[in-house]
């Protein structure tokens, strides 16, 4: 959602970009003139993410191969312009959003499966492919791409790759680090380079996990080679309603430190519960404190083990009602409304920010009540939505953009949210990235050491600093950047 009013753009084609240097000459002479887009509403709308913060390219271009990818980023970097990967736009922290005049590159008509080795359990896969239409494409070999966000049915492999995207479902199989072996990158020189592989322990620095969660700054990654995993034999899918969200989050705690380690634990606080249940009628509870959605995964013996354990703790923890889905129609049901929760909230207001940040579980329920205490001193909506078995929080304020002061003030109240966080031992982002949103937050965790070696890394790979410039790293992160003290 977002909270700005459109501009009125009139509805000719015409371009808003000043070409002097005749790079849009150029990228019509590499990619042909339907390609490459400078009408001012198609930069406004391919400027913008899922997030608050708008952007506006000079130029976009829609590439479909490596070496068009290859192309375009030589002319823009042979004109000193930068250059920004995008997939879908669904991401949350200003990752794809330009911070300057740009040739912003839209990936998603690379959305080819160019091979799945069902044995090795592995794919190659284009970066613009959707990340649901792998899990698909592959069913019938009994396989899935095992990250799930809320947006897998729009969000590209690309852009999880970007932002080392999890889902509810990588409690147990990890996010999307665990899931990829290997890239096709373009350089910031226009070179392309091929990132770990297949190999089960390759040799030499680990690259690969240097450009997971990157967000295009050190290179525009435009082929994949995923992992796999087995379509699980069983699952048990459970709803469990409590009347706090303290004892929610308490029960999950326990359920970790027994040893299980669910497929899924996802936690919906009373608020979050009502907005869904309005929107998706998936049968949830209304007038719970709070409901845990949580699934385990496996053989059958090892199935009822873990889920009579969960069910055991959470009636310790005071839960008063747990409902058990009765067949895949009704797991689907409860996970439509889970992954619902977004389009729900807009019931309630027009905008929604949304941040995520990640404490430890001994610090859940401490961390928890201080968000609620810091909406409730701000005078601001909150849902709350958790990824609870790995501590990643996502509060969710739902408010009225127009009304004068009130992003300022949502945007203090969410990144003081994130400092107490940070001060539980927790850190910046989950699985959203840093993009612009949580940039100048990064010395909360870095120290100037930290910040330099990692300008240091990108300027390594990047040394025109071209490459989806004003992302990740704040202003004067390198040593020699600063200031004179």
């Amino acid at each position: 959602m977002i909270g700005y009013g459109l501009p009125h753009f009139p509805m000719t084609r015409a371009s808003s970009v000043d070409d002097s240097s005749g790079v849009v000459a150029r990228l019509i002479g590499v990619l042909g003139s339907e390609r490459v887009h400078t009408h001012p509403l198609d930069l406004l709308v391919f400027g913008k993410d899922a997030g608050v913060t708008p952007g506006e390219a000079a130029v976009v271009v829609l590439p479909e191969s490596t070496d068009e990818v290859a192309a375009v980023v030589r002319v823009a970097t042979a004109a000193g312009v930068p250059v920004v990967a995008r997939g879908a736009g669904t991401g949350l922290a200003g990752g794809a959003v330009p911070t300057s005049a740009c040739v912003l590159v839209v990936l998603t008509r690379m959305n080819e499966i160019f091979e799945v080795d069902e044995v090795g359990r592995t794919a190659w896969v284009g970066a613009g492919l959707v990340n649901e239409a792998l899990s698909n494409a592959v069913a019938d070999h009994g396989l899935l791409f095992a990250p799930d966000p809320a947006s897998q049915q729009t969000a590209t492999i690309g852009g999880n790759v970007g932002t080392n995207a999890g889902g509810p479902h990588c409690l147990a199989e990890g996010s999307t680090i665990a899931h990829v072996l290997g890239m096709e990158v373009v350089t910031g020189d226009g070179e392309v380079m091929m990132v770990g592989g297949a190999a089960p322990d390759p040799l030499g620095y680990d690259l690969r996990g240097l450009f997971v969660g990157s967000e295009g700054t050190l290179g525009i990654v435009t082929r994949v080679l995923v992992r796999l995993v087995e379509v699980p034999p069983q699952l048990e899918t459970m709803l469990i309603s409590f009347v706090d969200v303290s004892d929610a989050a308490r029960a999950v705690s326990e359920v970790i430190a027994e040893g299980v380690v669910p497929a899924a634990l996802e936690l919906m606080d009373g608020p979050m519960i009502e907005a869904v249940e309005n929107f998706v009628h998936a049968g949830l509870p209304v007038g719970p404190g709070a409901v845990l959605l949580a699934e385990v995964s496996g053989h059958s013996v090892g199935v009822a083990a873990d889920a009579a354990l969960v069910r055991e703790i959470a009636v310790l923890n005071g839960a008063t009602e747990i409902r058990v889905a009765r067949d895949e129609d009704d797991r689907a049901l409860l996970w439509k409304g889970r992954k619902a929760a977004f389009g729900a909230i807009a019931q309630s207001a027009p905008d929604y920010y949304l941040n995520d940040t990640v404490v430890p579980r001994t610090r859940f329920v401490d961390v928890l009540d201080e968000i609620y205490a810091i909406a409730e001193r701000y005078e601001l909506r909150l849902l709350n939505l958790i990824h609870a078995g790995d501590g990643n929080f996502h509060p969710i304020v739902s408010y009225d953009a127009a009304e004068a002061g009130m992003t300022e003030k949502v945007i203090d109240a969410t990144h003081e949210m994130v400092r107490a966080a940070v001060a539980a031992g927790g850190t910046l982002s989950g699985e959203h990235g840093i993009g612009i949103e949580k940039r100048d937050l990064m010395p909360e965790v870095f120290s100037a050491d930290d910040l330099d070696a990692q300008e240091r890394i990108r300027d390594a790979f990047d040394p025109l600093r071209l490459l989806n410039p004003g992302k990740v790293l704040p202003e004067g992160s390198r040593c020699l950047d600063r200031p004179p003290t």
